[in-house]
């Protein structure tokens, strides 16, 4: 409401200049007749009505510069977030130690696409893309694919601006390993 105090003031004054302008010129065509004023007097009102309205331009014009400042510092503001999530993206994947394809298959998973949708862009089998989702669970050391994306919008809430430590990643049982 702070915000709007100043648009509202601009409207009201613009408002009852511009009714003063029109209801003199109404008033001369139509033949409506007031108490008789001195054209000093007259002149005056004349010059405050339009000093009103060449204030309400000038305050307008200075919001708007004001108004689109803010626009572009939002704007910047959500393109350096975008490249800070696509940087954080990038070295949680490394950390990872990620594939190509799990990184591709991350991404997708992150943008919210299904395993079919994401088997399909690939041109794999829905069978390829579960097993490196689930490599990518293990590596990240999360149970899914929300935990997974929870990751990435803890570190951007941070108030602090610092990245969280990456969570251990869950460890591979001996038995998976096997040696010739």
């Amino acid at each position: 409401m702070k915000r709007a105090a100043p648009f509202i003031a601009i409207f009201v004054i613009q408002a009852l200049c511009a009714f003063f302008f029109v209801s003199d010129i109404l008033s001369s065509m139509i033949g409506f007749r007031t108490a008789p004023i001195s054209w000093e007097m007259r002149e005056l009102m004349e010059i405050g009505a339009a000093f009103g309205l060449i204030l309400g331009v000038v305050l307008g014009g200075l919001m708007l510069i004001r108004a689109l400042r803010d626009r572009h510092r939002a704007e910047e503001q959500l393109r350096r977030a975008s490249g800070a999530f696509m940087d954080l993206l990038q070295e949680r994947f490394g950390e990872w130690g990620l594939t190509p394809s799990e990184k591709d298959v991350a991404l997708f998973a992150i943008k919210g696409m299904s395993t079919a949708e994401i088997a399909s862009l690939r041109a794999t089998s829905e069978g390829t893309v579960k097993a490196q989702t689930n490599a990518i669970y293990r590596k990240a050391g999360v149970s899914g694919r929300s935990q997974l994306l929870s990751l990435f919008i803890e570190d951007l809430m941070r108030d602090d601006g610092a990245v969280r430590p990456m969570p251990a990643p869950a460890s591979v049982p001996e038995t998976a390993v096997t040696s010739k």
